[in-house]
């Protein structure tokens, strides 16, 4: 009889249970992230194979067979305190994602304390308790368990994943931008160097020519006004060569800085120009090679953990259920507190139900909607950079090869005209000022072309770092619209170890 009332009583409580719970799933309405991320084919990416040799390394670097450029990369990835702090930032998002990952798991404490009281005569206890002096002991282990069961807390897990890859690959790409700019200081300081052999080789050209209009002038061969012009060159050559001494200087400077290091770090350092070479260009344009760049990777997680963030919003609006537990020995003074009638424990089931919030849980959403959508648009500005980045690099660099052609033509024929001028010279047909005169054109030429090749090395620099300088992953998140195309295809030791991010969240409402 007693069973039967029971039954009939959860039935009659079944309505009452049931609309609760439909009062507690508010309505989430239309809210939902609407941006889209961006196709290749709309920045006119081919998605042809890419060859892996096209790839830059990620030791790029040692294509230059320059080891002091090795060695100064090398201590930079381990002393520059920029880069120091990105890993810092990485370390401290993957600690977030342990964090979010504990509260899937059930969490247990234990609680012990003793409390000397006296009990109101006038309350619950009769005497001689009520109106006595009494220690209160208790010493529990106290358990909870969350269901998840509408994946909120699973959703802010990925929610941190996905921050925690966004941070890894941050790191990457302060990684490769610190390599990019030590071997950029690198260059700018065989340029200088390079420049200053010129210019020392311009000064001794113009001091004997001085010297041979002096000679001419006393001879009455020539004016003073040839003299005068001939002396005015010198300290303007002077002058560049002291411009260029302290561009060396804060060259050394800004690359001892770059290593970490203090100014004598690079005071010793006499990199070649000459020496370095230049490497060649990738044919075309794949859309993998964008996926290399660690930015757009870090964009692309960032976006993942936003929707991520929308998914855990909208499971804020589903009933919350957890278990609670607890068992261990209370009881009143020390002499019977561990004994046997001591022992307490208790287990329960919690359940809250959102049914009015004034409105937060929908302002919630629609500030996660908004915040994805910020996060897509923010990826799809990086790869419309990233793509900008790579052609303005590619451009640059075939323009200098055009340049650079016609600079040797150039200083060909301008060496052909020296030596003709010296075999004239030797024949008695002229004389040496002749000669110096025409060597005039071959040491700007030189100096041009120090400058572009230079130049050159520096949008190779551009080029490496705007096709990632070596990052790979295995792995990307989905987003609204994307497609696989912008995605590398091997991977590197970089490659993050969190655990898998989902796929892209569905707009509707969970049932």
């Amino acid at each position: 009889m007693h069973g039967h009332t029971a039954r009939g009583g959860l039935l009659r409580l079944a309505p009452l249970l049931a609309a609760l719970l439909l009062a507690g799933c508010a309505s989430t309405g239309r809210i939902q992230p609407m941006a889209q991320a961006v196709q290749p084919a709309q920045l006119g990416l081919s998605n042809s194979a890419v060859n892996p040799a096209e790839f830059p390394k990620e030791d790029w670097w040692t294509q230059f067979n320059a080891p002091e450029l090795n060695r100064l990369i090398a201590q930079a990835l381990a002393d520059n305190p920029s880069l120091q702090e990105a890993q810092a930032r990485m370390r401290q998002a993957q600690t977030a994602v342990g964090v979010a990952q504990s509260s899937l798991e059930p969490s247990l404490n234990a609680a012990v304390n003793s409390t000397r009281q006296r009990f109101s005569a006038n309350d619950i206890y009769p005497p001689p308790l009520g109106g006595g002096t009494y220690t209160e002991n208790q010493a529990l282990l106290q358990g909870s368990y969350t269901f998840d069961f509408f994946g909120r807390n699973k959703d802010q897990l990925q929610a941190a994943i996905g921050q925690a890859r966004a941070a890894q690959a941050q790191a990457q790409a302060a990684r490769v931008l610190l390599a990019a700019n030590v071997a950029g200081g690198y260059v700018n300081l065989a340029r200088l160097d390079a420049q200053r052999d010129v210019l020392e080789r311009t000064l001794a050209q113009r001091q004997h020519i001085e010297r041979l209009v002096g000679d001419r002038v006393r001879a009455g061969l020539e004016t003073s006004l040839q003299q005068r012009q001939a002396q005015a060159e010198i300290p303007q050559i002077k002058l560049q060569l002291e411009q260029n001494a302290q561009a060396q200087a804060q060259a050394r400077h800004a690359l001892a800085a770059l290593l970490g290091q203090g100014p004598e770090a690079t005071a010793k350092l006499k990199p070649s120009l000459q020496t370095l070479p230049m490497p060649a260009l990738p044919q075309s344009l794949p859309a993998e090679l964008i996926g290399r760049r660690a930015d757009v990777v870090a964009a692309r997680w960032q976006a993942q953990a936003a929707l991520a963030g929308v998914k855990a919003a909208r499971a804020a609006f589903y009933p919350n259920i957890s278990l609670t537990a607890f068992a261990g020995f209370t009881a009143l003074g020390f002499s019977q507190f561990l004994a046997a009638g001591s022992r307490a424990y208790g287990v329960g089931p919690a359940l809250t139900l959102p049914i009015f919030e004034g409105g937060k849980l929908r302002a919630n959403l629609r500030g996660q909607s908004a915040a994805a959508d910020a996060a897509i648009a923010q990826y799809n500005a990086t790869v419309v950079n990233a793509v900008r980045e790579v052609a303005d690099a590619v451009s640059d660099r075939r323009s200098l090869q055009q340049q650079i052609v016609q600079q040797q033509d150039a200083l060909q024929l301008a060496q052909d005209a020296e030596r003709l001028a010296q075999q004239r010279y030797k024949a008695g047909l002229s004389n040496y000022l002749n000669v110096l005169t025409t060597e005039n054109g071959v040491l700007q030429l030189e100096q041009i072309g120090t400058d572009l090749k230079a130049q050159a090395l520096v949008d190779d620099l551009a080029l490496i770092r705007a096709l990632g300088g070596g990052y790979a992953t295995t792995e990307l998140p989905a987003l609204p619209g994307a497609t696989a195309e912008i995605a590398p295809a091997a991977a590197s030791p970089q490659t993050p170890t969190t655990p898998a991010a989902p796929a892209t969240p569905s707009t509707a409402a969970r049932p």
